[in-house]
Parts: structure tokens; C-alpha cells; sequence
């Protein structure tokens, strides 16, 4: 086999010969062996697939190890990183606080935290565990302590689960079992029999394939219609990345060719245009483009920069020693190795001409004979990617995760396929032994709020619920929840299930559906992981089409009126309070029949499509569905109280300019007086009697803390993300230290650990105040 591996291609990759700088001292030349086209393309030939022997042959063919040993090392060093940001040793103590009643989600049951400062230790190993992968210490051992303790914690908290966490899981699996550490280690330096050794083809095929399932899948999931028409992610559309796009194109198009529709192309495309020669140039273009922009897009921690590090591993597998090889030669000592020699290894299948096709090889490899660890790791190979091509379509086994995103979120490569929002929720409890009615804040005993999507969780939650209330004298309760939710901006959909709570959806206007009935008690219902959810409601599909009539509706209104959108069952209703904010509300049916009942006038008025009604503000209502078929009905309001608030601030804005310019001569009264200081005067924010004036001047500060985030230089920017990571990664290894320091000697008196932690708890001076959400939407998601 030659020195470079062409392993170009994501199932075994393309195997071309590159010249020799020097020529061979061997009297005789090598007659190069001629390769048929489909060799040439595609790094194989057809007889290598006659065969089973010649399969296992082809996956066990000598690669070499430099570009797995580049991966191996950036990979680790990214999940350093990873340990205390998304994975969350920074604020560990928030999240498993001891003895703080909590309800928690993980996917078995019996699966529980740790007591704090062990929690600290598991993290602690999980973090020794990546760096050892980083540097290729003890690489068995490291690989075995951070996939231990990261699964444990990924399959501790289903209320964390995204798709990315569970990539790095299998990418730390994957590593476990190959020869990663064949390359620019520490183990290679304490061995030098593996060190700059061979590593069968099949530890590059596993990977590269990993990482064409995760583009190839998504680009698959991404086919669902709310995609392609556009509804999925149309809100992205409106970040200042796109910027560039709109100056050619309107918003919509934005949203629905470049964000809707380059994903999806990107996606399908991008496994295999990395797989070429030809192509993959292009594909490094685009792929990192879009990384890039995902890493300013999302709040998706080391994922962007994950995905960059495998691009590499498409390109022939003795890359880094040709990219080194361009360093000055008095950095070798600290650069991997650059040269061509490569030593054998037991791992590879060798045949008898090897020594022949590469003269020269101080250490030439003798023919191999096909172990059971060769066909071990051939079969291997082929039910791993078989498995990873099934799980995305496994739900229908899995049926009682099922629900609106089909199953198990974490492991289909949906990604962004399906955006969400909530309005309202709702959760009534009821006595059992007395029939007392009641209410609970949504996310009491809980810091996640992804349990109102999931059926699974919301079980969890409602047994939770059940085992803490007796502690507040509620004996035997019933635990209800009507959610309305919508999914890529279709109605409000009520999930209803009996355990109550209700949702709605915004973009402008708001659209909601139940997802759960609400009339079924959680805390008594069947759930199994294998059989359909019973207390599920069915998405409206019917009802998509009125998406389009949204935005009619939307384009046809002033600035200040308001439109939420509502779909609900037959036989249900919801229960809606008017806040006394919201002026001249009024209902408008615009399919199927309903029954509007005023509850303190003790008055019903049915209406049907076309009918309106007005109803009162700072009063209860109750709308009932009565047709047979789902009813579709919104409400349109007016903010009066905000109406007025924006009204002042336009005022409040005119008199500061007329200020600045020096065409105000009449004197200020003293409650407006503070609108001479400067903007960033914080003082004057404070002094401001009049709480207008005060809203208005903190408004505006931050807005010039936005504008200026947004205009801040590369070397600003570079700047700010280092303190702040500097800080967080400060907390979690000094929090670290005074959980292993409790643990070997006891804990300190409670003045000391107090001064401990608030040493830890020290953020850099002058820190910038992180934008509230409505201003971000106020400047048009400039911080998405």
C-alpha cells in the first residue's frame, strides 16, 4: 500500500497515488499498477465487493493515521471546552442543588443525580476524560471515563437532549474503539510501537459516514412541507447575517430560497460533494459558511466548530503531514510528523505486495492473515451504520415518545424541522379526598420548560407533582394540563391530555391548538415507550392552508392591533381572561361553530363563521366548541396600555432631540430634566422620578448597548466572547475545587463557603447587560 491513504470519500474514499519526492534507490522501477475508472472515483473496486473476504480486506486496508489523529486531537480539546459550557459545570450547583425538592426527567426512571459534590467529580472526570482524548494519553482509559460519565449524564436530563449532544456521544463511542492515538500522542511517545502506526479504513469509514448521516438524514427530514414552503424557521430571516442577501431580495424570499431552501440543498448535498475530489473544495466553501453562521445564529455551544473539525476527514488521510511539512523545520519538534514513513500495524489486513509498492519503508509490512478481529471490525462497521440509518425512522416502535416531532427528538436529525411556541398554559389540580380545585405556576418544581411538549415528560412531571402537593396538605391529587401550542406558525393547538394547561403561538400574530386533552388526569394515565400516546391530540394538518390567510390578515393591520389565532376540538373549550390592558378584544369565528359564554354576565351567544363578538376587559370568558368539526376562531385586540407607553416614548424622543439641537426654550419641568443627561448616563436613569421617563431612558441605553454589540470591531467581539468564556470556565473549576476540597476534609464553616463561592461567582468588571427578548425583537433580532 502507498504512504497516502486516499480515503477521500465518506463510505471508504478515493485511493490515488501521489508521486515520490525522491526517486528509488532500487535498481529496477516499480511498474505503478493501473486503476479502472470506478478506483480512481471511488477508492474501491468492484472485486473488493465480490467477496465477503475481499469486504473485510477493503475495511481493513492500511490507512494512514494522521488526519484521524488531527480529528481525535481537535475533537477533544472541543469537548474540554464543552464540559463547562453546554454540558454545565458552570452552573452545576443551580441545576442539582441538594435538597431542593426538583422534578427531573431522565429517559429510565431510576436514573438519579448524585449528591452535588459527587456531580462535581463525575464532571470532573468526564472533563479529565477529554483532555485525555486530546492529547492521546492513556487513550483507552480517557476515551472510557468521558463516554461513562457523558452518557450518564445525557441520559439524566431528557429536557437537555438536541441532536448534537447525541453526536458527540457516538463520535466518543466511535473513538473508544479505534486507534486514534496512532498519531501526534502522548502514548506514542511511551510506545513507540504504535506510534506513527497504520489504522484500518474502517476507523476513517466509520466517521465519515457518521457525519454524511447527520447532513444527509437532516436534509431528508427537512423534505416535510412546513420546510419547503418556508414556515419551519422564518423568523431567522430577519438576523443581521442575512443582511447581505436582502439587499436583492425582499425578507420573505430570504427566508424561504436561502434559509428554507439552502438549508435543505446544503443538507442533501453536502455528504456527498465532500466525498469527491472535484467537489469538495466546494463543499468546504459552503459547509463552513453555514457552520459559521449557525455559530452566531444559535446558542448551539460547540457544535458549529465540531462539525468544522470533520470536514477533514473527508480529504486524503495524510493531509496533515503535507500541511506541516510547510512549517519552518525548527518547529518539528512540537508539529506532528511530516514524514512519509508510516509503520505497520496488527490492526491492518497487509497484502503480500506491500513491501513492493512502497520502496524504501524502513519498516516494510509482511503479509497479514485475516483475524477474527478484521472480521470483527468489518461486521461492526456494517450494523453500526446500518443502525444509525434506521434509529431516524424507529418510531414506530418507540410510540409513546411520539408526539408532534415523531418521537424522540435527539437521535432523527430533524433539526429545525419543527419550531414551537406557547402562549398560555395551564395546571389545575384537584384534591382527591376533599374535590378542592386549584392552580399551579407552570414550571413549579422545575427549571426546564420543555415539558409541555412531550408526553413522556409531562407524565414525569404530573407523578413529580402527585408525590410533592401532599407536602402542602393536597391529599391524593389530579393533576390536569391544558397546553396550546403551534407548530411552524399553524394555529394554537390545545395538547391536550388530563393535566391541564394551554398554549398559543407568535410571529406576529399568534396561532394556537391544544397538543394534550385536558380532561384526562396525567398522574392515572397509561404511558409505555412501545404503545400510541391515548391522550395525544392530532396536529391540525387540516387547517395548515390558513397559514396563508394569517399573513393576509396580518398585512391588512395597523400597527398597534393584535390577532391571536385559535383552533380547538369539539366538545372541548378554553377558559380565557382579558387582561384590562387589551381594548375593544373581540372574537371573530372563522370556521365551525362555537358558544361564547361571558361568565360574569352569566350570558351564552353562539356563533357561526363569519360572527363576531366583542367580550370584556378584566373578565373571565369561556369559548366552547360545538360543531362537529375542529373550530377555528381569533381574537383581535389593542394594546391600550402599550399603545400609550410607545406614544410617550415618541414624544419623550422628539423633546430630547429638540434638546440636543437647542430649539427647546421653554424650561423642563424637574420630572423631565433627567433627558439632558447623556445616554449612557446611568445616574440619570436612576434619579428619573417619572416612571415613563426612566423606562425610557433605560430603553435607550440599551439600544445603544445593542447598536453597539452589533458595530463592535473583530477584535472587540474576540475580546468580549474570551472574558466572558474566561469567567465561566473560571466558575466551574473553582466550584470544582471547593466540592473535591468538601469531599477529602469535610465542609468549611458556612462564612468561609459562602466568601468561596462568591469569589467564584465574580464576573468581570463592567460587564454588559445581556439585551432583554423584547428588545431583541425590538431591533429586529439583532442578538438571536
Amino acid at each position: 500500500m502507498e504512504t497516502r491513504e486516499a480515503t477521500a470519500g465518506a463510505f471508504v474514499g478515493t485511493d490515488k497515488k501521489k508521486k515520490s519526492a525522491k526517486k528509488d534507490a532500487a535498481p529496477k522501477a516499480v511498474k505503478p499498477q493501473t486503476k479502472s475508472r470506478m478506483e480512481e472515483i471511488f477508492g474501491f473496486r468492484k472485486e473488493d465487493l465480490s467477496s465477503w473476504d475481499n469486504l473485510v480486506a477493503l475495511l481493513n486496508r492500511p490507512t494512514d493515521p494522521a488526519s484521524l489523529g488531527i480529528f481525535r486531537c481537535m475533537f477533544g480539546l472541543l469537548m474540554a471546552i464543552d464540559v463547562t459550557q453546554e454540558r454545565g459545570l458552570s452552573h452545576l450547583d443551580y441545576k442539582y442543588l441538594d435538597g431542593v425538592p426538583v422534578c427531573r426527567f431522565p429517559l429510565f426512571n431510576f436514573l438519579e443525580p448524585l449528591p452535588l459534590d459527587w456531580m462535581y467529580v463525575v464532571y470532573l472526570v468526564m472533563f479529565l476524560g477529554a483532555v485525555g482524548i486530546m492529547l492521546g494519553c492513556f487513550y483507552r482509559l480517557s476515551c472510557l471515563m468521558f463516554i461513562s460519565t457523558y452518557w450518564y449524564i445525557f441520559f439524566l436530563d431528557k429536557t437537555a437532549w438536541n441532536n448534537h449532544s447525541y453526536l458527540y456521544g457516538l463520535i466518543g463511542f466511535q473513538l473508544t474503539i479505534m486507534d486514534g492515538n496512532r498519531y501526534w500522542s502522548l502514548d506514542g511517545l511511551r510506545k513507540p510501537s504504535i506510534r506513527n502506526a497504520h489504522v484500518p479504513l474502517w476507523n476513517y469509514t466509520l466517521l465519515r459516514m457518521q457525519i454524511f448521516i447527520v447532513y444527509f438524514i437532516a436534509g431528508v427530514k427537512k423534505l416535510d412541507a412546513d420546510w419547503v414552503e418556508g414556515y419551519s424557521m422564518s423568523y431567522l430571516a430577519h438576523h443581521w447575517l442575512f443582511d447581505p442577501f436582502k439587499v436583492i431580495l425582499p425578507v420573505e424570499l430570504v427566508s424561504l430560497l436561502v434559509v428554507h431552501g439552502g438549508g435543505l440543498i446544503l443538507d442533501l448535498t453536502a455528504g456527498y460533494l465532500l466525498f469527491f475530489d472535484a467537489t469538495r473544495p466546494v463543499a468546504f466553501f459552503f459547509v463552513s459558511y453555514f457552520h459559521c453562521m449557525n455559530s452566531q445564529l444559535f446558542s448551539i455551544g460547540m457544535f458549529a466548530y465540531t462539525m468544522l473539525a470533520t470536514s477533514p476527514l473527508f480529504c486524503y488521510a495524510d493531509w496533515p503531514r503535507r500541511f506541516f511539512a510547510r512549517f519552518p523545520s525548527l518547529l518539528s519538534g512540537v508539529l506532528p510528523f511530516t514524514t512519509e514513513e508510516v509503520q505497520p500495524s496488527t490492526s491492518c489486513l497487509y497484502p503480500e505486495i506491500h513491501s513492493n509498492e512502497r520502496p524504501g519503508t524502513q519498516n516494510p509490512a509482511k503479509a497479514s492473515k485475516m483475524r477474527f478481529k478484521h472480521k470483527l471490525g468489518a461486521v461492526f462497521t456494517i450494523l453500526y451504520i446500518a443502525e444509525q440509518f434506521f434509529m431516524p425512522y424507529s418510531h414506530f416502535i418507540t410510540q409513546g415518545y411520539n408526539n408532534w416531532t415523531n418521537g424522540l427528538y435527539g437521535y432523527s436529525w430533524d433539526m429545525m424541522v419543527h419550531s414551537r411556541s406557547h402562549q398560555h398554559v395551564k395546571i389545575t389540580y384537584k384534591d382527591g379526598k376533599t374535590g378542592e380545585i386549584g392552580y399551579l405556576n407552570p414550571g413549579v418544581f422545575t427549571q426546564s420548560r420543555r415539558w409541555k411538549d412531550h408526553g413522556d415528560m409531562l407524565k414525569q412531571y404530573a407523578t413529580c407533582l402527585s408525590g410533592l402537593l401532599p407536602r402542602y396538605n393536597i391529599s391524593h391529587p389530579e393533576i390536569y394540563f391544558d397546553i396550546w401550542v403551534s407548530i411552524n406558525e399553524r394555529f394554537q393547538q390545545r395538547c391536550r391530555m388530563k393535566c391541564g394547561t394551554s398554549v398559543m403561538v407568535e410571529f406576529a400574530m399568534f396561532s394556537s391548538v391544544r397538543i394534550f386533552d385536558p380532561r384526562v388526569d396525567i398522574v392515572k394515565a397509561e404511558w409505555s415507550p412501545f404503545k400510541p400516546n391515548p391522550w395525544l391530540m392530532p396536529l391540525l394538518v387540516d387547517l395548515s392552508p390558513w397559514r396563508t390567510k394569517f399573513q393576509e390578515i396580518e398585512g391588512s393591520l395597523d400597527n398597534q392591533t393584535e390577532i391571536v389565532f385559535i383552533a380547538d376540538f369539539p366538545g372541548l373549550h378554553l377558559e380565557n381572561f382579558v387582561s384590562e390592558d387589551l381594548g375593544n378584544t373581540s372574537i371573530h369565528v372563522l370556521q365551525g361553530q362555537v358558544n361564547v359564554e361571558i361568565v360574569e354576565e352569566k350570558k351564552n351567544h353562539t356563533l357561526q363563521p363569519g360572527d363576531q363578538i366583542k367580550v370584556p376587559a378584566g373578565a373571565y370568558h369561556k369559548v366552547y366548541t360545538i360543531s362537529e368539526s375542529p373550530s377555528c376562531y381569533m381574537y383581535v385586540y389593542v394594546n391600550t396600555t402599550e399603545a400609550v407607553l410607545l406614544q410617550n416614548f415618541t414624544k419623550l424622543q422628539e423633546l430630547q432631540e429638540r434638546i440636543r439641537n437647542g430649539t427647546e426654550t421653554e424650561p423642563l419641568p424637574p420630572e423631565l430634566q433627567p433627558l439632558m443627561a447623556a445616554e449612557d448616563d446611568r445616574e440619570a436613569e436612576v434619579n428619573a422620578t417619572d416612571p415613563v421617563v426612566q423606562l425610557f431612558l433605560k430603553r435607550q441605553r440599551r439600544m445603544k448597548e445593542v447598536k453597539k454589540r452589533r458595530e463592535a470591531g473583530v477584535l472587540e467581539r474576540l475580546d468580549r466572547f474570551a472574558v466572558k468564556k474566561y469567567y465561566t470556565i473560571r466558575r466551574g473549576f473553582l466550584m470544582t475545587a471547593i466540592a473535591i476540597r468538601n469531599l477529602a476534609v469535610g465542609l468549611p464553616p458556612v462564612e468561609q463557603l459562602r466568601s468561596e463561592v462568591a469569589f467564584a461567582n465574580m464576573k468581570e468588571p463592567e460587564a454588559e447587560a445581556e439585551p432583554d427578548e423584547t428588545l431583541k425583537r425590538e431591533v429586529g433580532h439583532a442578538e438571536l
